[in-house]
């Protein structure tokens, strides 16, 4: 009965190990398998991290991109204001200096009559102090056009028609606008 109860204890010692084993195994196995799910997890994570990270960077980089395409235009629109108030400046002292001298701006305004005043009408121009006897020079052969002085005009002059009613101005100011506007489209096209 010894050697059985020997046996006995042997075979309940190997089922416990064996149970042992087996659950140990289990065990290892479930730690694996959730091992493997933390690490599978892990790489999803990652993946989805790098790939967030590779979007922002590129929205960065196109967000960067446009700020320097804005500022390259802003730079441009600032530099092609500066140059064309220069030049419209340039533009407006040499216009005024041009029709401030009787002897560029009478000869002018006296083609400009001619074009103007048609067979007998009468027509009167009125420009500053020394252009004023410059004109009168011109025209004193044209009995309908009347010289007056007016001396609010710096530079140029006015040509009134149908007693008052119709005006042309070739004043500095409206020169310069005149010509200034025939300028900006083809500095425009300089300064793209």
């Amino acid at each position: 009965m010894a050697e059985e109860l020997q046996n006995l204890l042997e075979k309940i010692k190997r089922d416990g190990v064996d149970k042992a084993n087996a659950e140990a195994a289990a065990i290892v196995n479930k730690a694996k398998a959730e091992a493997a799910t933390i690490v599978k997890d892990a790489e999803t994570q990652a993946e989805a991290a790098k790939a967030a990270a590779k979007t922002q960077a590129e929205q960065d980089a196109e967000r960067a991109a446009e700020t320097i395409r804005q500022a390259a235009r802003d730079t441009v629109l600032k530099v092609e204001s500066a140059v064309t108030s220069l030049l419209s400046a340039l533009l407006a002292k040499s216009v005024d200096a041009a029709l401030a001298d009787p002897a560029v701006a009478a000869p002018l305004a006296a083609e400009a009559v001619k074009a103007l005043v048609k067979g007998d009408a009468a027509a009167e121009v009125a420009a500053n102090g020394k252009l004023v006897e410059a004109l009168r020079a011109q025209l004193a052969a044209q009995a309908n056009i009347k010289v007056v002085l007016d001396e609010a005009t710096q530079a140029g002059f006015t040509v009134k028609l149908d007693g008052g009613r119709v005006e042309h101005d070739f004043t500095g100011a409206v020169v310069t606008d005149a010509l200034a506007s025939r300028l900006r489209p083809d500095l425009a096209k300089l300064l793209k």
